[in-house]
């Protein structure tokens, strides 16, 4: 396997990090503990247990060489039974004689083996005759033996007189002591990512242009602080817009006041040439209030709810076949989405009333994309938009050119109006070359 440059590494462990605040800060805290652990764990087995052991095996193997040398000074069996007496009471060993046996052949050794090593090193360096030992036979017992000229001394040592056996007492309450730590950090950052999680839903729901009034500050001082500008900035946002849409409403309102004298005066009017004109200035500046007074209010009062998407697209569908255009519409029938429905179906038809204004056909499509969210198409056969006009498409009172301007109704304030709307649910609107020739409109919604 070939090791990345030097230089590359910062960037391949970065990837490999978490990326939420939650896994970064469980980090923080579980990799100084862990390495905390496995540092006071060395230390304790190097400096600790493992010098222990070793002088618990270099007491026993000079107790052991102690009976071997006594009964080879005097091999008889009343000595013998003298040696065994003397351990047994002394040093809690059981020492028997097996007459004319031999030493086994096969090793019985340990999985790790430290054990073994530190016990075969201090009985090689007590004993001058031949030794076997097994630290696995029994499990609370040592296996020893000696070989002698007439037989095997045999000795059984109870398993603490060679190893330090409370050692795993001491691993099981510092992983008990860790566990705890753990458990207390990851409650307590568990807390505190709550606390941004819940600040950042409710940004995110007042960019959807929904309310979230059970959201207060809490947290840490930073974060309730944080909250607290969120909250105060909110209400700056909701005061500028509902004093725009007061004051769009009251021109609005005054203006309509000399256009219904006018619109009456005409009507009682003779007739004259130019009367038929004047009736549609009138109708032409009555639908560029309307339009002013939509843009600028955006239909963020209305609550969301669950909507058929199908019948959405039907409804808009049938104002372009007024509209004189062939519409075409395809929607699985179980598709709904949570949306704010008068302005959602204002976005629509801003949108289908634009295909059916500069094309024959006119076709709508929704899906439920793999992610969850929604996607709406709506496409015309029309003239089209160059791709490096499609942003300014979006800008309000844009007009484009004259092959997007053959209806002179309105100003340009279509596709400025859906575009905020579908902003207002979280989504997007894009626009593309449609298959159909025209212009293709594509509504984005999360789920």
């Amino acid at each position: 396997m070939k090791l990345l440059p030097a230089s590359l590494w910062p960037r391949f462990l970065k990837r490999r990090l978490p990326t939420s605040l939650w896994g970064r800060s469980l980090l923080i805290i579980v990799l100084p503990v862990l390495v905390m652990q496995a540092a006071v764990t060395w230390i304790f087995f190097d400096a600790h247990w493992q010098t222990v052991t070793a002088r618990l095996s270099e007491g026993l193997a000079g107790d052991i060489a102690w009976a071997a040398e006594s009964y080879a000074d005097d091999p008889t069996a009343r000595n013998l039974a003298v040696i065994a007496d003397r351990a047994e009471r002394s040093m809690s060993l059981s020492i028997a004689l097996q007459e004319e046996a031999t030493l086994p052949r096969e090793q019985q050794r340990g999985q790790f083996g430290v054990i073994d090593r530190t016990l075969e090193k201090a009985l090689a360096a007590r004993l001058d005759q031949p030794f076997w030992f097994s630290t696995t036979r029994y499990p609370a017992y040592v296996d020893i033996r000696v070989q002698q000229p007439q037989g095997v001394l045999r000795i059984i040592a109870p398993r603490e007189r060679a190893v330090a056996t409370q050692a795993h007492i001491f691993v099981l309450w510092l992983m008990v002591a860790t566990a705890l730590l753990l458990g207390v950090a990851v409650l307590f950052i568990r807390n505190q990512v709550r606390a941004i999680e819940r600040l950042a839903s409710a940004a995110e729901a007042f960019g959807r242009g929904e309310t979230v009034p059970t959201f207060k500050p809490h947290g840490a001082r930073e974060v309730r602080a944080a909250a607290t500008a969120f909250l105060a900035m909110r209400d700056r946002i909701q005061r500028h817009i509902d004093q725009r849409t007061a004051l769009l409403a009251s021109v609005s309102h005054d203006l309509r006041t000399p256009l219904t004298r006018l619109r009456l005066e005409l009507a009682l009017a003779p007739a004259f040439k130019r009367q038929a004109a004047m009736k549609g200035d009138l109708d032409e500046m009555e639908h560029m209030i309307d339009e002013y007074l939509a843009f600028a209010r955006g239909e963020t009062g209305e609550a969301a709810q669950t909507v058929d998407v199908g019948a959405l697209l039907k409804a808009a569908g049938e104002d372009a076949k007024r509209a004189g255009a062939e519409v075409e519409v395809t929607a699985p029938e179980t598709l709904t989405a949570n949306l704010r429905p008068m302005a959602f179906k204002r976005a629509l038809m801003n949108l289908t009333g634009n295909a059916a204004a500069h094309g024959e056909h006119v076709r709508l499509t929704a899906r439920s994309l793999p992610s969850g969210g929604l996607e709406i198409a709506v496409e015309d056969d029309g003239p089209g938009i160059p791709e490096d006009m499609h942003e300014e498409a979006f800008r309000p009172f844009s007009r484009l050119d004259e092959s997007r301007n053959q209806n002179h109704k309105g100003v340009g304030l279509g596709l400025a109006i859906a575009r905020d709307v579908a902003r207002g649910h979280g989504g997007d609107i894009t626009l593309a070359r449609s298959d159909m020739g025209g212009l293709k409109a594509l509504v984005r919604l999360p789920g």
